[in-house]
């Protein structure tokens, strides 16, 4: 796993939002974006994570960031995880990873002694034209926007 470095150009990419429509890279030029990994929706520090960018998303747009969430999860898993928590931003069901392997976040974990492949919690604030800004590589679930508007 080797995760993109601040400077590093994002590969653009094609993926279907949790409302069925196709999220391109290109849609967000010109504006600031922040894209935050998540393993699983509906566990308990995803849920944290994403309700507090939704807690805080009027100040994010305010400081003039889009948002999109991207876990491996289905479109329907992404869509019922939405509309329980009435996100604001879209959620990208990245089946394939495509973004996820893009990004360098997918790769090895462990968790309770287990080893496996999985999505590294991580998130990356992208520039107008496209370039990685800053990575945020420790992610505070519950205060994840102060983390972001730093």
């Amino acid at each position: 796993m080797k995760p993109l470095q601040v400077g590093d150009k994002v590969p653009s990419f094609s993926v279907t939002d949790d409302q069925g429509n196709t999220q391109n890279l290109s849609d967000y030029k010109g504006q600031k974006l922040v894209v935050f990994f998540y393993p699983k929706a509906n566990t308990p520090g995803c849920t944290a994570e994403a309700c507090d960018l939704r807690d805080h998303f009027k100040e994010l747009q305010n400081a003039g960031y889009a948002l999109l969430g991207v876990s491996a999860d289905s479109q329907k898993k992404q869509r019922n995880f939405s509309e329980k928590f009435e996100f604001p931003f879209p959620l990208l069901a990245d089946e394939d990873k495509q973004v996820i392997e893009a990004f360098g976040v997918w790769g090895p974990k462990k968790f309770m002694g287990r080893e496996y492949d999985g999505i590294h919690r991580m998130t990356f604030i992208i520039d107008e034209n496209g370039v990685v800004e800053r990575v945020i590589d420790k992610v505070k679930t519950k205060a994840h926007a102060a983390q972001i508007l730093e």
